[in-house]
């Protein structure tokens, strides 16, 4: 049985004093949630703060990136043994964002997936289509490419307890959410790739999350579908409230 995950990617919001009244907040408000693992994915520079702010409360720390080296001149870049250190299991790679404005490949999150991987780091690998490969009727070509050039090389027992994360670009940020339908069709074809790649057991263990403009009025359907095992949050994360009200999806 797939536990739920839901993971809030605040991107490049919250000073570290933020970060901490926002835990501080969401505490009492998550306390009796046990159907699900939650995940804050905040930046950098709150990532040490949290990690005791977080202890005893079984919410889990993210990181939203890292480079692919041990150590180095690699300047502003951050080692998979640096998010260890810090408390983080789990790290997003490959989103749409990194491959937009930071020119990341298949290859490059690949590598990143590796070593997060070899570091004990749970990826959330993300994968999505544009508004235009959407509207081209390429949605599927598309994801094919990004799952099976990120997980190349990645042995089944790895790609098993790893999280992928299909978020359609035209819907991150936008307010635009791909229907409850058309999110459980792409996702169930993205665990379809994997079975192909290494067989009903991995494809039947990896969870897979559905991330775009998920908010509290939309998450219960969402959640609701077959294949759909948890949310990659955004916008909706920076609120303890709108964020608590996602995790108890439930209720």
């Amino acid at each position: 049985m797939r536990q739920p995950i839901i993971a809030g990617n605040w991107k490049m919001y919250k000073t570290a004093a933020e970060a901490v009244e926002f835990v501080r907040d969401l505490k009492p408000l998550v306390a009796g949630a046990r159907h699900c693992e939650i995940v804050i994915c905040p930046p950098y520079t709150s990532l040490e703060v949290l990690a005791p702010a977080l202890a005893g409360t079984g919410i889990s720390l993210g990181a939203q990136n890292m480079f692919w080296e041990a150590e180095g001149a690699y300047t502003g870049e951050i080692s998979p043994g640096m998010l260890s250190a810090a408390g983080c299991r789990y790290v997003i790679l490959g989103h749409s964002e990194r491959r937009e404005y930071f020119g990341e490949s298949d290859e490059i999150i690949n590598r990143k997936i590796k070593a997060a991987l070899i570091n004990g780091l749970i990826p959330i690998f993300c994968v999505g289509e544009k508004l235009a490969q959407r509207e081209e009727g390429v949605t599927t070509q598309v994801v094919r490419k990004q799952v099976t050039g990120g997980l190349a090389g990645i042995a089944a027992a790895d790609a098993a307890r790893m999280v992928i994360a299909y978020e359609p670009v035209w819907a991150i940020g936008t307010g635009k959410t791909s229907s409850s339908q058309d999110a459980e069709e792409v996702i169930s074809f993205i665990r379809g790739v994997v079975e192909e790649l290494y067989g009903p057991g991995s494809a039947a263990d990896v969870r897979l999350q559905y991330g775009g403009s998920v908010k509290p009025g939309n998450a219960r359907e969402l959640m609701g579908m077959s294949n759909i095992d948890g949310a990659l949050v955004g916008g909706a994360s920076l609120d303890p409230v709108s964020f608590a009200q996602i995790v108890n999806y439930p209720a």
